[in-house]
């Protein structure tokens, strides 16, 4: 599929990898349209920080996922919709799953139910990796089975399985896209690269992380958002799920002292258990198979992880940027 000629509908365009693929489409001339969370102080989220020139040259639809006409109108006129708005956050999902399963899997249906009476050429819903769990084996494909290990990962799965029947049932030209742990600029403050670099950059001796254990497969951003663009443009790849992976897998405790070594080498990690995840929910490793999405696409990674990670405490240097997080609360 040739996106020049399609209006691009983004639903999350305001959050952390939205906005970043919102910037992504911009900067290859694609006309955009971002789906915000409504609010009355007329706030885009993450958008606020793009250029003046990038902003005027977005079409921004303010509404909410959870409500199916405004979802409809916002995908008027679009050939395309990459539905990225969700709740993500897993301690959270822990006390408010109502609020998950309200947007994650309600808000899916109301895209997935737009697109079926419009006709939208192609539709890209966003998974995660978190719908497998723990590791049964790897690198984990696309055949791996899914365990919901937490509330939020089974209104993933749900909503997956949703657009997957309307792709069986409609043909609804849906692409699932499964990212791996994608980190970067702008990442919320309730994940572990993020929590590590405002505790360093904030003077903290003392960094206080979760579970040290725990693999994961780190994709950076700006990686994330191309395999996106990439898998749009696959007409090969509708009725597929298909990983965004990098084949490779650091624990998160390696991840701590890359950034202690080059932040604060006099800081140490103290086991904060407030932060740690049920036994049973704690998914301990993660490591992607990206035979899939490299056979169908051109998309390789760019980025190692050192690379990546320099790029992102860059960005938090500025003042202005880790004025936005507040280190010293545990962000849920």
């Amino acid at each position: 599929m040739n996106l020049s000629s399609k209006k691009i509908l983004v639903t999350g365009a305001d959050g952390f990898i939205g906005s970043h693929l919102v910037e992504a489409l911009l900067s290859q001339g694609y006309d955009v349209r971002a789906f915000v969370y409504y609010n009355s102080f007329n706030t885009w989220g993450w958008l606020d920080t793009l250029s003046i020139e990038q902003q005027k040259r977005l079409d921004i639809f303010p509404g909410d996922i959870r409500d199916p006409n405004g979802v409809f109108e916002a995908m008027k006129g679009c050939g395309v919709v990459f539905h990225l708005a969700a709740l993500i956050a897993i301690p959270f999902s822990y006390h408010s799953p109502d609020s998950y399963v309200d947007t994650n899997i309600k808000g899916t249906l109301n895209v997935l139910q737009a697109a079926r009476k419009l006709g939208t050429e192609r539709i890209l819903i966003t998974s995660t990796s978190e719908v497998y769990g723990t590791a049964q084996y790897t690198p984990i494909d696309e055949k791996h089975p899914f365990q919901g290990q937490s509330p939020y990962s089974a209104t993933k799965i749900g909503a997956d399985r949703l657009a997957e029947s309307f792709f069986r049932s409609f043909d609804t030209p849906v692409v699932i896209v499964r990212p791996f742990n994608t980190y970067g600029p702008r990442q919320s403050a309730r994940a572990v690269i993020p929590t590590i670099i405002t505790q360093l950059l904030m003077g903290h001796t003392e960094l206080r992380l979760g579970s040290l254990s725990p693999t994961r497969d780190f994709n950076y951003v700006k990686d994330t958002a191309a395999g996106f663009i990439a898998l749009a443009e696959a007409d090969a790849a509708v009725g597929k799920e298909i990983n965004i992976a990098t084949g490779k897998e650091y624990s998160i405790g390696d991840v701590a002292n890359i950034l202690i070594s080059q932040l604060n080498p006099n800081a140490h990690i103290f086991e904060d258990e407030q932060r740690l995840r049920p036994d049973a929910s704690e998914v301990f490793r993660l490591m992607g198979d990206n035979t899939l999405i490299t056979g169908l696409t051109p998309w390789r990674p760019r980025f190692e992880l050192t690379e990546g990670l320099f790029e992102t405490v860059e960005w938090f240097l500025k003042p202005e940027n880790l004025a936005r997080y507040k280190a010293w609360l545990y962000n849920v």
